[in-house]
């Protein structure tokens, strides 16, 4: 089965589809190795990863699909990745669902805030005209070679304008054909059980630690009635914090000894890394 196929299949199973953020290609493949069903990309920790910035529209086109080339490259699972705006008008969303599909994500979600975005938990957020993001949805859809290709769609009108214009658009975005909504940033459950009783369509929750929305088990989300589930900022939150620790075990002891049971080993880490397959690969050849 295609992973766009296989992608959207898990969307439209009765299981929610929980799918982690990877901000490297390494975060991937322990995402896939732990045993979930898919991947995901974000623009916020792609730019920290990349740049060490915030996310601001600074991670370009070009250095987004390159990023979800090596990550897509690195794992056998789906990639759903973050389109952004779409990166300009109608000819550039068109572009950068062609990129995404290019560089072998198996679906990805554009958003209709205005550029230059900013993370959907950020203050300051404005949001397009309905009637242009409608554009861009069917522009994105009409885009994409592979119909299975799953075209996601997000609104940030809830802190700008409103629960009532959040859900209107949703629904507006599902008729222009977009085959997943995401209302991004609700702050109270209420809020999720109403959107998800309002919206017509499968949804995507969306959970980031200290951002506005409740954290809640996956089980729970599914009752309100949540297809899918990313969390964008799991893996590059975690990283953080373990690089941290030891560097200052370092700079305070001299020695990263005391942090050996919180880290992967080399003979572990290698094996991460598949360097025996690789080199068993590579000797086949010498023998012939």
């Amino acid at each position: 089965m295609r992973k766009t196929s296989l992608l959207k299949k898990l969307i439209q199973d009765d299981e929610i589809l929980v799918m982690p953020v990877a901000h490297d290609a390494t975060a991937a493949k322990l995402i896939e190795l732990t045993g979930f069903k898919a991947v995901s990309l974000g623009g916020y920790p792609t730019t920290a990863t990349l740049l060490g910035k915030p996310d601001l529209s600074l991670a370009t086109l070009t250095e987004m699909c390159t990023h979800a080339k090596n990550i897509a490259g690195a794992v056998d699972i789906p990639l759903f990745a973050d389109g952004d705006t779409g990166h300009g008008g109608i000819i550039n969303v068109m572009r950068t669902v062609s990129e995404f599909e290019r560089a072998g994500a198996a679906g990805m979600f554009i958003e209709d805030q205005l550029f230059p975005k900013r993370c959907g938990h950020m203050e300051g957020k404005e949001v397009i005209e309905t009637s242009e993001m409608i554009a861009k949805i069917k522009a994105a859809v009409d885009a994409r070679v592979d119909p299975d290709f799953v075209i996601a769609a997000r609104t940030d009108a809830l802190a700008v304008t409103g629960i009532e214009d959040a859900i209107e658009r949703a629904n507006r975005y599902r008729e222009a054909g977009a085959d997943l909504i995401y209302v991004e940033a609700p702050t109270t459950k209420e809020e999720m059980i109403r959107i998800n009783r309002e919206v017509n369509a499968p949804t995507l929750a969306v959970q980031i630690e200290g951002g506005k929305t409740p954290l809640l088990p996956t089980n729970e989300l599914q009752e309100i009635g949540y297809n899918a589930v990313a969390y964008p900022l799991s893996t590059l939150y975690a990283a953080a914090f373990a690089v941290r620790n030891v560097l200052e075990e370092l700079m305070h002891k001299g020695t990263t000894s005391g942090c050996m049971d919180k880290m992967i080993h080399f003979n572990e880490f290698n094996q991460l890394m598949e360097l025996a397959s690789l080199r068993e690969k590579e000797s086949s050849y010498s023998k012939i």
